[in-house]
């Protein structure tokens, strides 16, 4: 288990969920603080500024598409959302308004306190990334340009305004062009988790990049993965 003073918002309006979640995080090392609330959410993050937020779909107040809008305005912050929705255009939404991983319930307390971990390992590891490095080179592939070291990206001279997760995972793709990546490989490498249990995170991240950068760019491997299908 990671020792760790990392603040987490946990937004969640069902109690015995809140408590169980909470309870598991604390016992993770976290610091976390329980709201139940839409607006309670966005205030306590502008006042707080947590680390990561745990953010319950369906809320009073306005929902958690809403909040997870609101924050991601005023500050980048990992987000994990929690849903009971079967709906995927909801997830998609998620994802399009700037959540990094989302989980359906009921979940596993294991898997979700090992992606609160893995979430902060990514955005440290951006963090990083995102520090001046004049040597970095651009990767361009085509009519697609990636700058790594100013997180930005260009198709056709037209830029494209892509969530952390979404940045990273072109990234990702795109250093290996052609070259098929399986689902379960990019969520190690991408998403820093060790099992296979969130490969339709992979598919609606892909969907995503695929809605703002053209559905021409990725191709599916059925079974297998993705691979960028841009020229060098």
């Amino acid at each position: 288990m990671e020792t760790t003073e990392r603040r987490v918002l946990l937004v969640e309006d069902e109690r015995a969920i809140a408590d169980a979640v909470a309870a598991r995080l604390r016992a993770e090392g976290f610091l976390v603080q329980v709201v139940g609330d839409g607006p309670s959410a966005v205030e306590t993050a502008r006042n707080t500024h947590p680390d990561v937020i745990v953010l319950d779909v369906m809320l009073p107040g306005f929902d958690g598409l809403e909040v997870c809008r609101r924050i991601q305005a005023e500050r980048p912050v990992p987000i994990l959302m929690l849903t009971a929705r079967g709906d995927e255009t909801d997830l998609l939404v998620g994802l399009a308004v700037g959540a990094d991983d989302y989980m359906a319930k009921p979940f596993s307390m294991r898997e979700l306190a090992a992606r609160v971990h893995a979430l902060l390992r990514r955005a440290d590891k951006a963090a990083a990334i995102r520090q001046p490095k004049p040597e970095t080179p651009r990767i361009r592939l085509g009519d697609l340009e990636i700058n790594p070291a100013e997180r930005r990206v260009l198709r056709g001279g037209v830029e494209a305004h892509l969530t952390p997760t979404e940045f990273d995972l072109l990234l990702h793709l795109a250093e290996r062009p052609r070259t098929v990546l399986p689902r379960e490989r990019l969520l190690a490498e991408v998403w820093g988790w060790a099992d296979a249990s969130g490969t339709r995170t992979v598919d609606s991240h892909i969907k995503g990049l695929r809605r703002k950068l053209g559905a021409d760019l990725i191709r599916t491997v059925h079974g297998v993965g993705y691979a960028l299908e841009v020229d060098r």
